[in-house]
């Protein structure tokens, strides 16, 4: 099914695999082109049924409890992201010729559907700070009078932005691995990869592929790709990409940037990638103290999204505005509470080490707590990278033992707690163990670089627990 096809869906036979936040809103949208529908799923629980039989008042079919065979008929699968691709309903799709796009891959051949003008993507993705930097680009956006909004894997449907009555002039897109993965005609006005480290190789398969995952993003880009001067592995992505002619290779960096970066000098945001005379000139963007909060990390995410909007043509003083107008969202480097000349900060979000790193990174002395599902991750190099900010270390979770091994060898003087505890209580007394081990002026820090399912229903509970906690130190 190609391209040339996709205004005709009349009769045409499409499978959706899986329920959801991106698998309902493609069968409704399909069903309403006039697709032959056939929705099969793996889960068959009272929530599914549920969802199922809204479905199938609109005469879509629902197959629950087997997501693995081919539909007879079937001309296309329109998957959710999160299905692996060496699931057996893949391994038959392509025996059978048959093409798997995921929602990310629909939306984008549905952007012109019924003569529509489709608004022009500015896309970020990368292991972290991919939704920050999608909701500061988007908060410049706005400042810049220009008609946006952040969609993609933050939670909002492409789909929906894409077909919904609301006309954009431009979008701000995340984009997970998965969401790349299926989606092989992207194409956008401009791209970012903000990071790569080790991350969902459950998934991929290998290092190797979930970094050419990250890479599709710069696949066409027409005015920018923009690069992570301190991660040499996206520069080599773009290097990689073929992308259109006269598009740009533009860095970030946290150092004074050289021409086509943007950077950081005395304290002061920079642009030498969209001025005239780059080999010579800069133009002022915004002060580091307009970034809330100003770790390291951070400013990083809002140079991405500063280069990102002044590749669409956003005046400097748009990209200050919109820096200054952004909050981050709960659980992402939060500010719970100062208890006893102690600050105690929320940092959930970091399910993984590189995350928990650039957490870290951002404190001198900290009491850090950490554990949960370490998903296949290693401690050494961020315990390593690391030990000299730590006061203490509080751990829980599943998985807390690799950590406490990566300690003893890298850490060997640095006190730790073992909880010994995977219950929702335990966060209350890891907060209470952090504050014994705390000294005025340093930071007790929940950045717990391992996803939370063994304790939590997900990261947002967990740090709501932690804050709870800190409340109750400081009742």
């Amino acid at each position: 099914m190609g391209s040339q096809e996709v205004t005709d869906w009349q009769g045409k036979h499409v499978t959706v695999a899986g329920l959801g936040v991106s698998g309902i809103p493609a069968a409704k949208v399909l069903r309403g082109l006039g697709a032959i529908v056939t929705v099969v799923n793996d889960g068959d629980d009272e929530r599914a049924r549920a969802q199922a039989a809204e479905l199938e008042a609109l005469g879509v079919t629902v197959r629950l409890g087997d997501g693995a065979t081919l539909p007879e008929g079937t001309e296309l699968i329109v998957t959710a992201p999160g299905w692996q691709p060496d699931k057996p309903l893949f391994t038959a799709a392509a025996a059978a010729g048959v093409p798997v796009w995921g929602d990310v891959e629909l939306a984008w051949r549905l952007r012109e559907l019924d003569g529509r003008k489709p608004a022009p993507w500015l896309a970020v993705t990368g292991t972290n700070g991919k939704t920050t930097t999608v909701q500061m680009l988007a908060s410049i956006l706005k400042a810049a009078g220009l008609r946006t909004a952040a969609v993609g894997n933050i939670g909002v449907s492409l789909l929906d932005a894409v077909l919904g009555e609301e006309e954009y002039d431009v979008l701000a897109v995340e984009l997970s691995s998965y969401q790349l993965h299926w989606a092989p005609s992207l194409r956008a006005h401009s791209g970012a990869v903000l990071n790569l480290a080790p991350d969902h190789l459950d998934w991929h398969g290998s290092m190797e592929a979930y970094a050419a995952d990250k890479g599709r993003i710069y696949e066409g880009n027409r005015v920018a790709c923009v690069y992570n001067v301190a991660d040499k592995a996206t520069e080599d992505l773009v290097r990689a990409a073929d992308v259109e002619e006269g598009c740009r290779a533009v860095g970030f960096t946290l150092g004074a940037p050289g021409p086509s970066q943007l950077g950081v000098v005395d304290g002061i945001l920079v642009d030498r990638a969209f001025v005239e005379n780059r080999q010579k000139n800069a133009q002022e963007l915004a002060e580091v103290s307009d970034v809330t909060p100003p770790a390291p990390h951070n400013i990083a995410n809002a140079l991405a999204a500063a280069a990102l909007a002044r590749a669409f043509g956003v005046p400097p003083r748009a990209v200050r505005d919109g820096l200054r107008d952004f909050t981050p969202d709960a659980h992402r480097i939060a500010h719970v509470a100062d208890v006893d000349e102690v600050a105690y900060i929320d940092d959930s979000k970091a399910t993984n080490t590189h995350a928990a790193e650039a957490s870290l990174a951002a404190y001198e002395s900290i009491v850090w707590i950490a554990g949960g599902l370490a998903k296949g991750a290693t401690f050494d190099e961020l315990v390593a990278r690391s030990a000299k900010r730590l006061r203490g270390v509080v751990l829980i979770g599943a998985d807390r033992a690799l950590i406490h091994e990566a300690l003893t060898r890298h850490a060997p003087e640095v006190p730790v707690v073992d909880l010994g505890r995977t219950d929702t209580g335990a966060m209350l007394a890891a907060v209470q163990e952090a504050r014994r081990l705390a000294e005025p002026g340093d930071t007790v820090l929940l950045a717990p670089a391992c996803a939370s399912m063994d304790m939590f229903a997900n990261y947002n509970k967990r740090g709501d627990a932690f804050a709870e906690a800190v409340r109750e130190l400081g009742a």
